[in-house]
């Protein structure tokens, strides 16, 4: 005969793994007393595949498409980040017209990301509609970028001094062109979700970081906006060309995961305002330095030797890093997306230390659940908004 269950008896439940195919594959080890949070374990690492490590093996070049696979749904950003740095060791100036080009890029990789952490936040929550109209919008997005690049999600775009391409004939007006569509889909969204009732009752009160709470903890983004901290490293650090270009960081001072939903609602609509300024601005000129092309020194062989007329394999231009240490930061949608490199008179860095925004807003979530009941998790966790390649690199 089985005794009744107590009160006092505490139940441990495993959430997760779960799939990779959306937010990545983490476990939460959660202690419950009955519908109540007791406590919190999350579980990294499932998605380690030693991206610090690789970069110290690989050219800045040979390292630039393995980048894009830390927060595969902003890409751009993590390719902005890989050149940062190298150009800011050398001393390299990039073209205005490049600079317009990658402020371009950059706004348009935001939407989509923040596209995709909607969709699914909105579904953990119980809501399916918008799941399926963000694709609508995000495809779009693909289909500018597959024309600048090449390529949907994985680009490879960003080089040392500029970009790989000059944009093609036809591709501004086509940008215009969705920037307008997608302020009618932003306003579709606000009218479909934000005075939802139920959308409202789930998320308002739900998740609350205080400003002071949320600078202690390291966090930034809209994790860090939401909380009324008016932190936006476009701003702050006027990297790239955003000081040319009139918009308004979004922040909210609520601090809840209403809030935070809020701040990317805002933030995407902030974004085409950038885009459509640096479309109409945007100058001549070369997008990229031709001069930091750079070919290995070590090497040393001319245009007609052996080695470059019949080995099919030909050296890849390589960047010495002189012998400093630098750390560079982006505002990524997730957070500051910084890496800390330090050089070694080579081609390949001494070492690659990546701070991701993903990684440093998560150790915020067991305090964040605990006394919440458990369908509470799903709605602080989505609102947090990680990408598990990141986190675990």
């Amino acid at each position: 005969m089985t005794v009744s269950a107590t009160r006092k008896d505490l139940m441990i439940v495993n959430m997760g793994p779960h799939h990779p195919s959306m937010h990545g594959v983490l476990r939460l080890i959660i202690t419950l007393d009955c519908d109540d949070v007791i406590d919190c374990e999350p579980i990294l690492g499932y998605l380690h595949r030693g991206m610090e490590k690789i970069a110290e093996n690989r050219t800045i070049i040979q390292y630039l498409p393995y980048v894009t696979r830390w927060d595969y749904l902003a890409t751009m950003f993590t390719e902005a980040i890989t050149v940062n740095g190298p150009e800011q060791l050398g001393n390299i100036q990039v073209p205005k017209r490049a600079r317009y080009i990658r402020v371009i890029m950059l706004e348009l990789s935001r939407i989509a990301s923040h596209l995709l952490w909607l969709g699914p936040f909105m579904a953990d929550i119980g809501a399916q509609t918008p799941f399926f109209y963000i694709f609508r919008e995000r495809d779009l997005i693909n289909d500018l970028f597959e024309a600048a690049t090449g390529m949907r999600m994985m680009h490879n775009y960003f080089r040392i001094g500029g970009v790989a391409v000059d944009l093609p004939h036809g591709w501004i007006d086509k940008c215009l062109d969705f920037c307008d569509y997608f302020l009618t889909g932003v306003a579709e969204y606000q009218k479909l979700i934000t005075r939802n009732p139920i959308f409202l009752e789930r998320v308002e009160g739900v998740g609350v970081v205080g400003g002071e709470e949320a600078i202690n903890w390291g966090l930034s983004g809209p994790m860090l906006r939401a909380s009324g901290i008016q932190w936006d490293l476009r701003k702050v650090d006027h990297y790239e060309c955003y000081d040319e270009f009139d918009w308004d960081a979004q922040w909210q001072k609520e601090g809840d995961s209403l809030a935070r939903y809020l701040v990317r609602i805002g933030e995407m609509t902030e974004s085409i305002k950038i885009i459509q300024q640096a479309l109409e601005g945007i100058p001549g000129g070369p997008y990229e330095n031709l001069e930091a092309r750079r070919f290995d020194k070590a090497r040393d062989s001319d245009w007609n030797d052996f080695d470059y007329r019949f080995i099919s394999k030909k050296t890849s231009p390589s960047f010495e890093l002189s012998k400093q240490e630098l750390y560079v930061r982006v505002e990524a949608p997730k957070g500051e997306l910084g890496v800390f490199l330090i050089g070694d008179h080579s081609a390949f860095p001494w070492r690659w230390k990546i701070r991701p925004p993903g990684f440093i807003n998560l150790q915020i979530l067991p305090q964040l659940v605990k006394r919440m009941k458990l369908a509470d998790i799903m709605t602080i966790l989505g609102s947090i908004d990680i990408i598990m390649g990141e986190v675990d690199r």
